[in-house]
């Protein structure tokens, strides 16, 4: 079955896990790599912004950029390779090439071979507000979700300090700070406790309806 192409101008949820659940970060500096990864291939053609990094599997809340920007953006490099018209487009091909890169790399530190991550990554459209705020609490609460720690700000491999913080960034912050209209309402909205459980069949399509996910 043909996966779905990113689209231009889309909010999605990206997500994605090892092959059978094995590892794809083992130490800090797979962390950093992927993240380096992640800033070469994937922001010429999306703007970041929420994201995780788990033992076993990632998320990241992301809006693919309009096809101008990234032609524009790509026709000022010297490989540049138009593939609009083909059965191709840059932003999936951009992700598909991230994942690529690691995977040889990984493969190289760890002495493995073959695939490392499960075939064609998970996309998920995302068209309203309420499902912002709720997917960036799912993804900063990620690590609770998965007994990693007992409070999200214990986690260091998610973007949730990053929003917080003043310093210089690639993350899309301050459109983040307005779904919760300012930092203080973001930073409330993260204190709630809600049944993550509930929140993830809720970002899966099953059928649970937002006025089910309570205080």
């Amino acid at each position: 079955m043909q996966t779905e192409l990113l689209q231009y101008e889309t909010f999605y949820h990206i997500y994605n896990q090892g092959i059978n659940g094995c590892p794809i970060f083992r130490e800090n500096k797979n962390h950093d790599y992927f993240l380096g990864l992640y800033h070469k291939y994937v922001s010429p053609v999306a703007d970041t912004y929420a994201w995780v990094l788990m033992g076993n599997h990632f998320h990241f809340l992301v809006r693919i950029k309009s096809q101008i920007e990234i032609n524009t953006h790509f026709s000022k490099l010297k490989d540049y390779k138009n593939l609009d018209g083909s059965h191709k487009n840059r932003p999936t091909q951009q992700f598909s090439n991230l994942f690529n890169a690691y995977t040889k790399a990984y493969n190289k530190m760890y002495f493995r071979t073959g695939s490392l991550f499960e075939k064609n990554f998970k996309r998920k459209k995302v068209d309203n507000l309420s499902y912002l705020q709720y997917l960036v609490y799912y993804i900063h609460h990620n690590p609770i979700h998965h007994n990693f720690c007992d409070y999200y700000l214990d986690y260091p491999w998610s973007s949730y300090l990053t929003i917080l913080s003043p310093k210089k960034t690639h993350l899309s912050r301050k459109e983040v700070l307005k779904w919760y209209n300012n930092t203080e309402g973001f930073i409330s909205f993260h204190d709630k406790t809600i049944d993550l459980k509930i929140i993830a069949d809720y970002l899966i399509d099953k059928p649970v309806k937002i006025t089910d996910i309570a205080d």
